[in-house]
C-alpha cells in the first residue's frame, strides 16, 4: 500500500470533509507522478469517498434510531402531553437539520387545523396560525392523508393559498416545507412539519423519518386520551362511592340527631340545646330566630310562608319554620350548608318540630309562674294584712326575697295617638297582654314579681348593686320598650326597704308610682323612666316620703358643701343674686362687696351647678331649695 493510499485511510479516520480526499492527488500530480500512479489515486479517493459516505449514512441512521428510541422512551412514562410532543417537534428538526418544526393538530368542532407545538419559530401571528382544511400545504395534508413537500412554497400550486396563511408563512419567512399527517387508523388528527427559510430538497429518507415522528405524535396524543378517559372514568367511580358514603352519612347522622333530640326533651333541654345539637350534627352553624323578639328579621317572615313544615333555601341558609297550631314562634336558620341531602332537610325540619313542642311546653310553664307572681303582687297591693309567713314562703317558691330593698314601678305603653277613636278596645287589650307578658318575664329574671293592673302593668324589682329607684326606672322603661318596640312609660316609687315590714306600703308605692308615670305623660316624657327625684320640686309634690333634705341636697348640694369646706359664702350670694332680679349691680349693695367679687361667685357657683342654673326652670327649683335649706339651718339652730 502506497502512503498516498494511507493518507486516505487517515481521512476517513480524522472525518475529513469531502474537499480534503483531492489533497493527495493534487499532491502527487504536483510532484510528477506518472498517470498510472494518479489513476490509482483516483481510484483510491473513489473508494475512500463511498466508505465515508457509507460510515456518515449509518451515523445518521444510528442517530434517527436513537431519536426513536428516546420518543417511545417518553411515550412509555408519558405524563405531560405537550412536553411529550415538545420533544418530537424538537427531535424532527435537529435531526431533519431543519431550522423550524412545528405540530399541528385538527379541530373537528370548528372545521380546520391549529397549532400546538413549535420549535425555532419567531413569529406571534404563524405560532397562533389555524388553517382550513384543503387550505395551504398543511391543510392539504390533513385533508388528504397524505405526505407533501415543497422547495418554495410562495411558488408551488399545487395547493390553496390564502392571504392570512400566506401573511403568517411570510412573516415566519419559510420557504422549504415538508409535511406528514398524524393519523389513528383512517383518521387524520394533524400535521408534523419540518421546514427551512431558505430553498432545499428534502430527501426520501427525511420524509420516511419525520413520518415515524409523526407516528410517535399521534401514538402520544391516543395515549393521553386514553388516559383522561381512564382518570374520567376513575373519577366518576370516586364520586360514585363518595355519594354512596356521603348517603351512608347523612342516614348515620339522621338516626343520631333522632337519639339526640329524643333524649334532650327526655332530660329538659331547651331550645338553643336542640340548635346546638342539630349544628353538630349537619355541621353547620343552626340559629334560633324568635318572632316575638325579632319580628323584622328576614328568617321568621319566611318561617310564615312554611306552614307546611318543609325547610326552604334562601341564597346560602335553610329556613324552617317554628311552628305549631297556625302560631309562628320563630324559625330555626342554618349557615354554612348551602347544600343540604334530602335527609338532612328533614332532619332539620325534624329539629324544627321538636323546637315547637319545647317552646309550647316552656309558654305553658311560664303562663303559669306569670300568674302566681301576679297573684302574690295581687295579694300585697289588696291584702298586706294576710298572713305573712304564707307570702314568704309563697314568695320563696318564687325565689324572691321579699325582706331585701325594692322599688316599685307603673308601666305603660304610650302609643302616639293612643286616645283617638280608631284605637280599638281589642288592640288595647292586646297591648296590655303583651305588656304584661314582657314585664312578667323581667321580673322572673330580677327575681321580682309583676301584675297587670289599671291599664297598665305594676312591677315589683329588687335593686341591684349601686342601682336607684331612677336608674331602675329608665332601666325598665329601656328593656320593655325595646321588647315591645313601642314607647313605654314607667314611673318609680322611693325605696320600699321591705315589701313586708309594714302593711300597705307596697299599695302607697303603688300610687307614688302611678303619680310618678302620670306626671311623665304630662311633662311629654312618654317612653321615659323617672323616679321622684327626678322630677325636681314636682317630685316633692308627688312622692309620700317628702324627702326635703334629698331634694335640697340634689338640688344645691355641691354649693353648700363648696362653701363648708372653704368658708366661703355662695349660698347667701345666690339668695341675694335672685332676691336682686339676677342683677349683680343690685347683688353687691346687698352683701357689700365690689361688683367683681359678685361676678367671681356666680361664675364659680355656674361651675359648680351647671351653665343652665339661671334658666327660668332650674331657678325656679333652686330659690325653692334655698329656702328649703334657710328653714332647715333655721331649725336646727
Amino acid at each position: 500500500m502506497s502512503q498516498e493510499q494511507v493518507s486516505y485511510l487517515e481521512l476517513l479516520a480524522r472525518g475529513a470533509a469531502t474537499e480534503g480526499f483531492d489533497r493527495p492527488v493534487l499532491l502527487a500530480r504536483a510532484s510528477g507522478a506518472g498517470p498510472e500512479e494518479l489513476a490509482e489515486l483516483e481510484q483510491a479517493k473513489q473508494l475512500a469517498l463511498r466508505v465515508r459516505a457509507e460510515l456518515e449514512g449509518r451515523r445518521r441512521r444510528e442517530a434517527e434510531l436513537s431519536a426513536l428510541f428516546e420518543t417511545a422512551h417518553d411515550l412509555a412514562g408519558l405524563r405531560d402531553l405537550d412536553a411529550v410532543l415538545r420533544a418530537i417537534v424538537q427531535r424532527a428538526r435537529s435531526l431533519l437539520g431543519t431550522e423550524v418544526a412545528y405540530l399541528s393538530l385538527n379541530d373537528p368542532a370548528a372545521g380546520d387545523t391549529y397549532m400546538r407545538v413549535t420549535e425555532g419559530s419567531v413569529s406571534a401571528r404563524f405560532q397562533q396560525l389555524r388553517l382550513g382544511m384543503g387550505e395551504g400545504l398543511g391543510g392539504l395534508v390533513a385533508q388528504t392523508a397524505r405526505p407533501y413537500v415543497t422547495d418554495n412554497y410562495f411558488d408551488d400550486a399545487r395547493f390553496q393559498h390564502t392571504r392570512t396563511i400566506d401573511s403568517a408563512v411570510g412573516d415566519e419567512g419559510l420557504v422549504a416545507i415538508l409535511g406528514v399527517p398524524l393519523t389513528l387508523g383512517s383518521q387524520v388528527i394533524g400535521v408534523l412539519f419540518a421546514a427551512d427559510r431558505r430553498a432545499r430538497v428534502f430527501e426520501r429518507e427525511q420524509v420516511a423519518l419525520l413520518g415515524s415522528f409523526a407516528a410517535h405524535a399521534a401514538v402520544a396524543i391516543d395515549t393521553a386520551h386514553l388516559l383522561a378517559e381512564t382518570r374520567s372514568a376513575l373519577a366518576e367511580l370516586e364520586r360514585a362511592n363518595e355519594i354512596i358514603r356521603e348517603h351512608s352519612g347523612v342516614i348515620e347522622r339522621a338516626s343520631e340527631v333522632h337519639d339526640r333530640l329524643t333524649e334532650l326533651v327526655l332530660h329538659g333541654g331547651g331550645v338553643h340545646d336542640v340548635a346546638a345539637a342539630v349544628s353538630e350534627v349537619l355541621g353547620g352553624r343552626v340559629e334560633f330566630i324568635d318572632a316575638a323578639r325579632d319580628p323584622v328579621r328576614d328568617p321568621v317572615r319566611d318561617a310564615g310562608r312554611l306552614a307546611d313544615g318543609h325547610a326552604l333555601r334562601e341564597g346560602d341558609r335553610w329556613v324552617a319554620a317554628v311552628s305549631a297550631g297556625g302560631e309562628t314562634f320563630g324559625a330555626l336558620v342554618l349557615h354554612g350548608q348551602p347544600d343540604l341531602d334530602p335527609v338532612d332537610q328533614r332532619t332539620l325540619e325534624r329539629a324544627a318540630l321538636v323546637t315547637s313542642l319545647l317552646l309550647l311546653a316552656r309558654r305553658s310553664a311560664g303562663e303559669a309562674e306569670q300568674r302566681v307572681r301576679g297573684e302574690l303582687l295581687d295579694d300585697l297591693l289588696d291584702a298586706p294584712d294576710r298572713d305573712r309567713r304564707l307570702l314568704r314562703e309563697r314568695a320563696a317558691r318564687l325565689r324572691t326575697d321579699v325582706d331585701a330593698p325594692h322599688v316599685v314601678l307603673a308601666a305603660r305603653i304610650d302609643r302616639a295617638g293612643s286616645g283617638a277613636e280608631s284605637d280599638s278596645g281589642v288592640r288595647e287589650s292586646a297591648d296590655r297582654q303583651r305588656l304584661w307578658s314582657a314585664a312578667s318575664h323581667l321580673a322572673a329574671t330580677r327575681h321580682g314579681l309583676a301584675s297587670a293592673r289599671d291599664g297598665g302593668t305594676v312591677l315589683l324589682l329588687p335593686l341591684g348593686p349601686g342601682e336607684n329607684a331612677a336608674e331602675l326606672a329608665r332601666q325598665t322603661a329601656k328593656h320593655l320598650g325595646g321588647a315591645l318596640r313601642e314607647p313605654v312609660t314607667v314611673g318609680a316609687s322611693a325605696l320600699v326597704d321591705s315589701p313586708l315590714a309594714t302593711p300597705g306600703r307596697v299599695a302607697t308605692a303603688y300610687e307614688e308610682a302611678r303619680r310618678c308615670m302620670d306626671a311623665l305623660r304630662l311633662l311629654h316624657r312618654s317612653g321615659e323612666g323617672a323616679a321622684a327625684e327626678d322630677l325636681g320640686f314636682l317630685g316633692l309634690l308627688l312622692a309620700d316620703t317628702r324627702d326635703i333634705e334629698g331634694f335640697v341636697d340634689r338640688t344645691i348640694g355641691q354649693v353648700v358643701a363648696y362653701d363648708q369646706r372653704r368658708g366661703t359664702d355662695l349660698v347667701r350670694t345666690m339668695d341675694a343674686y335672685f332676691a336682686s332680679g339676677m342683677s349683680p349691680a343690685r347683688t353687691k349693695d346687698d352683701l357689700h362687696v365690689h361688683v367683681n367679687t359678685v361676678a367671681q361667685r356666680i361664675d364659680r357657683i355656674g361651675r359648680l351647678l351647671g351653665p343652665d342654673w339661671q334658666s327660668p326652670a332650674r331657678a325656679l327649683e333652686i330659690q325653692l331649695a334655698l329656702r328649703l335649706h334657710a328653714m332647715s339651718s333655721a331649725v336646727t339652730r
